[in-house]
């Protein structure tokens, strides 16, 4: 796992969304109301809905936020018309990259990532065509600095709430978990007081991509940064070592 240091990315991800905290909350909110109307509004009832209040809270989503959308979700569920659509495809030099939209709008949404694609030089391709590439799995990431307990001690909690792998990186500990366990082993850590920068499921690479042409660099971070200012997607996974 090393030369790939995940919390750097995170904090990355995060001064990025600290400028535009309109599209992390948006995000988030979406993800609310669709947890809502799978689960409840009791996230001590509804583990997908505890997920994304947590996920909420490590992006600074005021408390008050977190519970209108809540409310306005439990009280108007008949509304949310959200839909989960994932694209697969390719970006400059055979870079994987995946996209987790939400979306009330199929139509324009396909068009969008298309749109994405096609400014940087990639394409979209079948569903299937890149995910073999990756892992799901539940991540979870520890910064140093906002913990006081020693690698074997975060350690021995993590596995023993079910975790699967633990790695020490030189600013972080990154866990990893079976997708269905990340919540359990994210409420273990909490109850012992260790703050996460990150805790969800996602999609790992299992081997990652090196560009070295100044040309793909700029085109993979056109596509990037296209799909990042859409409000429809929801995340973005991709196999670029950068």
């Amino acid at each position: 796992m090393s030369g790939h240091s995940k919390f750097a990315n995170i904090k990355h991800k995060k001064e990025k969304n600290d400028a535009a905290k309109g599209k992390i909350f948006t995000i988030i909110g979406r993800e609310i109301a669709v947890a809502v109307k799978e689960g409840g509004p009791d996230p001590a009832n509804n583990s997908k809905l505890a997920a994304v209040i947590a996920k909420a809270k490590s992006n600074n989503m005021p408390n008050d936020t977190i519970e209108r959308g809540i409310k306005k979700a439990a009280g108007d569920a008949n509304s949310v018309n959200y839909e989960v659509v994932t694209y697969e495809g390719y970006g400059p030099n055979g870079t994987a990259i995946i996209v987790d939209a939400l979306t009330d709008n199929r139509n324009r949404t396909a068009s969008n990532v298309r749109n994405a694609f096609t400014k940087g030089g990639g394409n979209v391709g079948t569903t299937g065509c890149v995910s073999y590439m990756f892992d799901k799995k539940g991540q979870i990431i520890i910064d140093k600095e906002e913990c006081d307990m020693d690698a074997d001690t975060v350690m021995m909690i993590a596995l023993d709430a079910g975790a699967e792998d633990f790695a020490e990186e030189e600013d972080s500990f990154e866990i990893l978990t079976a997708p269905d366990d990340c919540e359990t082993v994210r409420q273990a850590l909490e109850k012992e007081g260790i703050v996460m920068a990150q805790a969800e499921v996602t999609m790992i690479p299992q081997n990652y991509v090196e560009l070295s042409s100044e040309d793909d660099i700029k085109k993979i971070n056109r596509i990037l940064d296209l799909l990042d200012e859409d409000d429809d997607v929801q995340a973005v996974y991709h196999n670029w070592d950068e």
